[in-house]
């Protein structure tokens, strides 16, 4: 292979020469998954589209996203200490694992780490994991008889989980991976402790996520350019840009960056003063059975940044947008309150819909 692959980018954008050996190095599987994705990063630093690389390589984009994730929390752990055992085994696998770990801060994701790899977690262990860490690391005051470490806070959420459990089973399960992973002696005693105090601690409910699907065809909208207001010219006319929606909200996106939605005008968007829409899966919104994966479009309201007990905030974990719900007044910055989820209307054939004669039939 002499020359960039076809809908390359400009060849100024990254050098020929190491283009070509970096799709070389991610097509024959050269060196371990931390250099792939290293590689994979180079490229789409390159402004290479993933599709780009995916036909050239065969890494799927979801592939390559958690190998760059992974790559970079990676390099993250070596420099802050984790063992050279733990870098050892990452470096060969647990990519998955590692991925995880990308909102905890990078001295967190080293102890983290150093915890996943004693126990040989694997990645959905690892989301809570990295999830009780998380949640720990809100505390002003660290609770009683647990401390500042990772294997403390994984203790202290199955400690939590099971006070608040009336199955004996699913508590004994808790009880038994608490003092797996419990760090400190004190911890240890805490969880014990369950093992007689069958006291079960009702606390605050998670709220119900403001959840809007559209029933019927006249709640689907439509984007509409406007011209202006006459007199106008011909020029004027054909300037407006051509509007092509895409998914299942109809999103429009110009020139640029720049994106917009229409949504109906339910009251709740009408109130809000600074709403921002947000395309996600619906397994990534808190307190989600996931059931079934399907696209949401999250409306976060920007001016709303006070915390209330029956709502949902957008905030930075790491660098990364997250959505939470909070028991009490968190020690963290909120970036605004959740006002809506929608979900797209359920259409069977969507190119069928178009034609209403059909339907009509």
């Amino acid at each position: 292979m002499t020359d960039l692959p076809r809908n390359a980018p400009n060849p100024s954008d990254i050098d020929n020469d190491v283009a070509l050996q970096l799709l070389l190095k991610l097509r024959q599987k050269q060196g371990n998954w931390v250099e792939w994705g290293m590689a994979i990063a180079q490229l789409q630093k390159g402004n290479y589209d993933p599709q780009v690389i995916f036909e050239e390589t065969g890494f799927e984009q979801v592939q390559q996203n958690q190998v760059v994730v992974g790559s970079q929390v990676y390099n993250s752990i070596e420099k802050n200490g984790a063992s050279e055992a733990t870098l050892a085994y990452y470096s060969q696998r647990g990519s998955d694992v590692l991925y995880e770990l990308r909102l905890l801060t990078h001295s967190e994701r080293a102890a983290a780490a150093e915890l996943t790899f004693t126990h040989k977690v694997d990645c959905d262990e690892a989301k809570e994991v990295a999830k009780a860490i998380k949640d720990f690391s809100r505390f002003r005051t660290l609770p009683s008889g647990f401390d500042n470490y990772p294997g403390d806070a994984v203790a202290y959420q199955c400690w939590k989980l099971a006070k608040q459990n009336t199955d004996l089973q699913v508590r004994s399960r808790l009880i038994a991976k608490g003092l797996r992973f419990a760090h400190t002696q004190s911890a240890r005693k805490q969880i014990e402790l369950l093992l007689t105090d069958f006291t079960v601690v009702s606390l605050r409910p998670a709220p119900t996520i403001p959840f809007y699907r559209p029933d019927s065809e006249d709640e689907l909208p439509r984007m509409v350019p406007v011209v202006g207001e006459l007199p106008l010219t011909a020029e004027d006319f054909q300037a407006v840009p051509f509007v092509q929606e895409k998914g299942p909200f109809r999103m429009v996106k110009f020139a640029g960056e720049q994106a917009w939605v229409s949504l109906p005008g339910w009251q709740v968007l009408l109130s809000a003063e600074d709403p921002v829409g947000i395309l996600c899966k619906s397994d990534c919104l808190p307190n989600q059975k996931a059931i079934a994966k399907e696209p949401v479009l999250v409306v976060v309201d920007r001016a709303q940044r006070e915390w209330e007990a029956n709502s949902y905030f957008a905030i930075d974990e790491g660098g990364e947008l997250d959505f939470q719900w909070f028991e009490a007044v968190p020690d963290i910055k909120l970036l605004g309150r959740i006002v809506v989820v929608v979900k797209p209307k359920r259409i069977f054939d969507e190119e069928l819909a178009k034609d209403s004669w059909q339907i009509d039939e």
